[in-house]
């Protein structure tokens, strides 16, 4: 990271590449993009450098959206994941797709659910082995799902309730290797190599949009989500009995879309509270050490960089913050798209890869 920032990122190239909200991910010298063009969903490989298509597979998924989800358009919003010369995707409504990173060869291909979440898929796949694991379906009828990543068989499948909006991630706990997910009413862990339930807790939002995915910090969870705080609590194994256990919980700051980073022992994140503010809490004491001023964004995408963060509001903007637990105080903003920004940016080096609505641009820092 640059001692002094420039006033200006510099623009090396922009490409129209479809519509959608998911996170251009990039593996060696080639960016891979998951979009939606006319009634297609898109999978493009892009030469990291010059922003040249290296190759594109698409496949026909025509969409209705309900009015609730208008503004945001007919995604795709789930991240492509790679693994071992593979790419995952997770469609707008539900499509689960396999593809050659080499050349975009289709795979396999399981086919949407009948019953779609009620605000359309927004969670991403995890690669865990020769697994790659989703929670497919809808509301009061999913299922915790392990694909195959070769066959795109079923290896194992938990329906114990139906998906949230955030994504799974895998975790060793108490001994046991575990999925750990929101789902529509809970907060589960299931086991990664069978399926079983270990553990659950209760956990609903308002209008049943839970958004977040958990964080894992020093064997315990971190949960929170659209007005219920952020709660730290434990997973506790005697046997084969699992329970839970609150370490602490805090009211102060909620999260709503936006998921928080962790940077020396300190959560950083954007509250939905008073219309969008800034925050840092420490995860021993689950004290909150400073809050911002309100109405700073709707949404944000963070990265942590080493001692400097990253925040991509739902605006354009991109706010340089440096890692502090006095305050708020950012060093830089820059204006990075003509288009609302709800993707991840993609970094990598001094080059910042961002996806607006339509468009992928590489902006570098001189």
């Amino acid at each position: 990271m640059p001692s002094d920032w420039p006033t200006a990122l510099t623009e090396q190239w922009s490409v129209n590449v479809g519509f959608g909200y998911a996170t251009p991910i990039l593996v060696g010298d080639q960016l891979y993009v998951f979009s939606r063009q006319n009634d297609d969903e898109v999978m493009q490989a892009i030469e990291a450098d010059t922003g040249d298509i290296v190759w594109r597979t698409s496949y026909p998924a025509p969409f209705d959206m309900m009015p609730a989800t208008r503004n945001h358009g007919p995604g795709p919003k789930s991240t492509p994941a790679f693994a071992d010369g593979r790419l995952f995707t997770l469609g707008i409504s539900g499509i689960v797709t396999a593809f050659d990173a080499t050349d975009g060869r289709q795979l396999w291909q399981r086919s949407a659910d009948p019953v779609e979440p009620l605000y359309h898929t927004g969670q991403s796949p995890v690669v865990d082995g020769d697994r790659v694991i989703l929670h497919v379906g809808g509301n009061d009828a999913g299922a915790l799902t392990a694909f195959n990543v070769v066959t795109g068989d079923v290896e194992w499948s938990w329906d114990g309730d139906g998906p949230a909006y955030g994504s799974p991630i895998i975790a060793e706990i108490e001994g046991a290797r575990q999925v750990v997910t929101f789902t529509q009413e809970h907060l589960v862990g299931v086991s990664a190599d069978t399926g079983e339930l270990l553990w659950s807790r209760p956990y609903t939002t308002q209008s049943t949009t839970t958004s977040q995915t958990p964080h894992l910090y020093q064997g315990d969870i971190i949960e929170t989500g659209r007005g219920n705080g952020v709660t730290r609590f434990r997973v506790v194994r005697e046997g084969n009995a699992w329970t839970t256990e609150d370490v602490w919980h805090t009211d102060d700051v909620s999260l709503h879309m936006t998921n928080a980073v962790v940077v020396d022992g300190v959560l950083f994140g954007l509250s939905h509270l008073n219309s969008g503010q800034y925050f840092s809490l420490d995860l021993e004491s689950g004290d909150v050490l400073w809050t911002s001023s309100g109405r700073q964004a709707e949404n944000a995408a963070i990265l942590n960089v080493g001692s400097t963060i990253f925040s991509l509001e739902d605006d354009a903007e991109l706010v340089i913050v440096p890692h502090s637990r006095t305050g708020f105080d950012p060093v830089q903003r820059y204006e990075v798209a003509d288009s609302s920004t709800w993707a991840q940016p993609t970094l990598a080096g001094n080059r910042l890869f961002v996806k607006d609505i339509e468009s992928l641009t590489l902006w570098t820092v001189e």
